[in-house]
């Protein structure tokens, strides 16, 4: 009980259940099904893709790239075998059919989640992109082009063509192992390497082949072993950089990412200056203060414009991430703030996916990704690689219906506490001399108002707004790791760990409602569960009153996902347990054990329950305060009644929605509870104290 786990961040897939977004693609489709006696445009569609005309191919690939951007109508496609009709285009003639195939391919894993991620690997996706990646890789320097392009039209049509199918082959990757393994068989290494090189003229390309390198080199020892000293030597270059451009930032953030990943593969001869690198660049990362670089980024907009030196707005092109030129049958409507994107929820936004038209709204979402990705990274550096102790969590967190919008969102699995010994000496050190501790407080603090209030006017800033408020979510997970890793005195000592109780507590408690997000609740309760659990184990006052914490976990309460209710219970068992020591707190310990009750008996998870007895067991174990409180809100005959409820409920859905460590656990309550009641049965024979 009391026990905190460190967090450990993967990238999201978004949420299929996109409830609140654009649906005029299904309702197009629903409506011509209806009227036209089973026609639909999927079956169009399809069938135009086989067409002899490269154009009416393009347009075709552009269509479906554009719908399956509303989740509801990906079934339509998939029971008409988009992928197997859409694969062998990778290979088109023509490079424009290419790119739009790639593309669409990569909108349908982007939006279509885990599930059709993986049965895009089962129906042989890897085949063709393979094929398609390692052609890219032979071309980039050799710009070919369609005959009918002078040179002023000319673009590296590779390069833009391997931009989609990395970031495709970096989608599957992150949903399928079997996408991993062929990665590892077929030699793409040295491809995404190819990639990575051109970050010199081809920053675009290099971000996204970073990414999808931080992913496949994530616990993949078959990689490992595969890897080479040039590739090594790529990562450095490009951590070496000196471009002073936010997206070259999030490039050394990434580079440093991959890094970490390698770790175990590093010469020894360089670990230790390698490593250092790595966490100079994450501070270097976390220094920028977003909220005036965003500011001075809108000034730098607005001086543009008013300089008459901005380019002429194009319509918005069919291909997916290309930014100009029109194409007939685009479909788009004139005000359209982002290049393709459907009016989806703040829940469900996919606007990431595609590339903004604006510069300087470009380079403000490489800082804020580039600050999220290096505390996810000190996330995972402040985590265990073993889930062994990992007694409540279940291996995924509450990200799920934070969708995939940047390829880079990460999802959180819960890990055992950790001990300092976990954290290597040289890191400890690291993370201290450059003040990292420091910096990631900083970034828990909510964006700046200024900040804010300057993107809410710019509807083409708004998604900005999102991105600050992820940051804020990733820094308290991270803070939250680092309480579990490192001593007190590394963090400043008594006085700091009570500064700090004082900052979270104005985070949650100075508005006039507790902020409700999901996300939020789950990274701040996490962060003052484990600060409450070094407080209270060193007997250090703290700030934040009983009636505050039972106020803010009534709200968690009534949040849908396991771990934010659990951290909710677990802020009060040790509120508890604590005040059970002392004097004249009996008044307390009943509000205390009153919510505990209750969520015991109401809370839909057997988890919950059993989080919820075990604070009751640590709160109630001993003392004349805890005796008093536990007659009053009558926890015997309670706990009597509940008994029985626990263990049937137990029988009926034990096996079937929980691990065998989870189950390990329960019955382990369901023993302590016997016992606690016979317990309460001896004191209940005492006089009253």
């Amino acid at each position: 009980m009391g026990k905190s786990k460190s967090r450990k961040f993967k990238r999201t897939q978004f949420s299929p259940n996109n409830k609140h977004g654009n649906n005029a693609g299904e309702e197009e489709i629903e409506k011509d099904e209806e009227e036209g006696e089973g026609f639909s445009p999927a079956d169009d569609l399809l069938e135009k893709l086989q067409s002899p005309s490269p154009d009416i191919r393009e347009f075709a690939c552009a269509s479906i790239s554009r719908l399956v951007q509303q989740t509801q109508v990906i079934p339509s496609f998939l029971q008409r075998d988009v992928v197997k009709c859409l694969g062998p285009l990778l290979l088109d003639k023509s490079f424009a059919v290419r790119e739009t195939a790639a593309g669409a391919l990569r909108n349908l894993s982007a939006c279509g989640g885990f599930e059709v991620c993986d049965d895009m690997v089962k129906q042989d996706v890897m085949t063709p992109l393979v094929a398609l990646l390692k052609e890219c890789s032979a071309g980039f320097h050799s710009n070919s082009v369609p005959s009918s392009k002078s040179k002023d039209e000319q673009k590296n049509y590779t390069e833009d063509v391997a931009n989609e199918a990395i970031n495709l082959l970096w989608n599957v990757c992150e949903s399928s192992s079997r996408a991993v393994s062929v990665f590892s068989k077929e030699g793409l290494l040295d491809v995404v390497m190819s990639c990575l090189e051109r970050h010199s003229e081809n920053v675009e390309l290099a971000v996204s082949a970073a990414y999808c390198l931080q992913t496949v080199t994530e616990d993949n020892p078959e990689l490992l072993c595969r890897l080479t000293p040039s590739s090594l030597q790529v990562l450095e270059s490009v951590m070496m950089s000196s471009q002073s451009t936010m997206e070259h930032l999030l490039l050394r953030t990434l580079a440093a990412g991959c890094v970490w990943n390698l770790k175990s593969v590093l010469p020894s001869s360089s670990q230790a200056e390698t490593l250092s690198a790595v966490m100079r660049i994450l501070s270097n990362t976390l220094e920028v203060d977003a909220g005036q670089a965003i500011l001075e980024l809108k000034e730098q907009e607005s001086r543009r414009r008013e300089e008459g030196e901005e380019r002429e707005v194009q319509p918005c092109s069919d291909r997916p991430g290309e930014e100009t030129g029109s194409r007939e049958g685009d479909g788009m409507e004139e005000g359209d703030e982002e290049m393709g994107k459907p009016n989806t929820s703040a829940d469900n936004d996919i606007s990431d996916l595609f590339p903004s038209k604006n510069e300087e709204v470009k380079q403000a979402t490489a800082l804020l990704s580039a600050q999220q990705t290096s505390l996810e990274i000190i996330v995972n550096m402040c985590c265990s690689d073993d889930p062994s102790d990992d007694e409540w969590e279940e291996l995924s967190s509450s990200d799920e219906s934070d969708m995939c919008a940047e390829s880079s969102l990460c999802e959180c699995s819960g890990v055992q506490v950790l001990s300092p010994l976990c954290l290597s000496a040289e890191i400890h050190a690291a993370l201290i001399s450059l003040l990292l501790p420091e910096k990631v407080l900083k970034k828990t603090e909510f964006p700046s108002s200024a900040a804010l209030d300057t993107c809410m006017k710019c509807p083409a800033w708004k998604s900005l707004i999102k991105k600050m408020h992820r940051v804020q979510c990733r820094a308290l997970f991270c803070l939250h790791n680092m309480l579990s890793v490192m001593e007190g005195e590394a963090l400043g000592g008594v006085v700091a760990l009570q500064a700090l109780a004082e900052h979270l507590s104005q985070l949650v408690f100075s508005q006039p409602e507790i902020p409700k997000e999901d996300e939020f609740l789950e990274a701040v309760t996490s962060a003052v569960r484990s600060l409450l659990q070094i407080m209270a184990s060193r007997n250090i006052p703290q700030c934040m009153s009983p009636q505050q914490l039972i106020g803010l976990c009534e709200v968690a309460a009534q949040c849908s996902h396991t771990n934010v209710r659990v951290n909710a219970i677990a802020i009060l068992g040790i509120t508890g347990s604590t005040l059970a020591k002392q004097h004249h707190t009996a008044d307390k310990l009943q509000m205390i054990g009153s919510f505990l009750l209750q969520v015991a008996t109401k809370d839909p998870s057997l988890v919950g329950t059993g989080e919820a007895l075990d604070a009751l067991f640590d709160v109630f174990a001993d003392g004349v305060e805890a005796e008093r409180a536990a007659r009053h809100i009558k926890l015997l005959p309670a706990l009597r009644t509940l008994q029985p409820v626990f263990k049937a409920k137990m029988r009926k859905e034990g096996r079937e929605k929980y691990s065998p460590d989870q189950l390990c656990v329960l019955n382990n309550v369901k023993v302590n509870l016997r016992r606690f009641i016979s317990y309460l049965e001896t004191l209940e024979k005492k006089p009253n104290p």
